[in-house]
Order: structure tokens, then sequence, then C-alpha cells
């Protein structure tokens, strides 16, 4: 059975949007200096680069693609625990209710996945990162992410 993870980047998207939103007088000494020479302002400002707004939507694309991967798994379980059992013929409503679950369930993960893939895609243009063409867009955002974005933040001390 499919467990919930959490996000483990939650804290920095935190983090970010209260950086780039209206009120955008918060502290960001902590933040890694790689991330800080992409996200911030080179004049010493603090202000927000575009690529940050870009960063923020990618991560909760990602945080979306998480939560409909796991959505999409539990209604596959579910389906097969009961399609185990049923019997030979025209399915029980019940089976086709599920079904009609699992349909929306991909459906949603579909709709997270290209959502991931055009926010990666406006990230890695403003961020003016560099791909390899032998990886494909969403692979290297995943693990960019995975990479370059703190897990715990703020780092406890």
């Amino acid at each position: 059975m499919a467990t919930q993870k959490p996000f483990p980047q939650a804290g920095f998207l935190r983090h970010l949007e209260l950086l780039v939103g209206p009120a955008s007088g918060t502290p960001h000494a902590s933040m890694p200096p790689a991330l800080g020479h992409m996200l911030l302002a080179s004049d010493g400002s603090g202000a927000a680069t575009p690529a940050a707004a870009h960063l923020i939507e990618l991560l909760i694309a990602r945080k979306a693609m998480l939560q409909a991967d796991l959505d999409t798994e539990l209604a596959a379980d579910e389906l097969r625990r009961y399609q185990k059992f049923s019997k030979p013929g025209q399915p029980s409503p019940h089976i086709v209710f599920l079904r009609q679950k699992q349909a929306g369930a991909r459906h949603a993960r579909n709709q997270s996945k290209q959502k991931f893939i055009k926010a990666a895609a406006a990230f890695v243009r403003d961020a003016d990162i560099e791909i390899s063409p032998r990886v494909s867009l969403e692979v290297f955002a995943i693990g960019w992410i995975d990479a370059n974005v703190p897990a715990e933040f703020p780092p406890s001390t």
C-alpha cells in the first residue's frame, strides 16, 4: 500500500513565496550561495529575479506531481484489491466506479506532469541553465531540484 511522503522542499518553497511576495523584506541570508546568485538580483538589492518566480511554479508543480502519482497508485491498488474477488461477466457498479476513479487519477497525473514540464522549461530558460541534449527536461528538472534545492529549510542548527 502506498503511503504519502512529505514534500521535502516545502520549507524552501515557503521561503521563496515570502521572498517573492508583496512583503519581500524577508531575510535571505541563509539561502544557499548557488541559489542566491540565481534567484536574487545581482545589484545587491535582494530583489527576486524572474527565475525565482519560475522556481516557485516548478516546486508547486513537483509537489502536485508527487501527489498525483500517489493518488494514481492508491486508485490502482484499490481497484486490484476489489477486482481480485469479482465474479466473471459484467463488472459491478463499484468496480466501474473504481475504474473511473483510476482514470481520473491518471488524467490528473498527466496534467500535473504537463504543468511540471512547462514550469521546468520556463525556469531553465530564465535561470540560463544548460541541459544536455541526451537528458529529457523532466528528468533533468527532477534531478536539479533534488541536487540544488535544500530539503531542510531553514537549516537546523
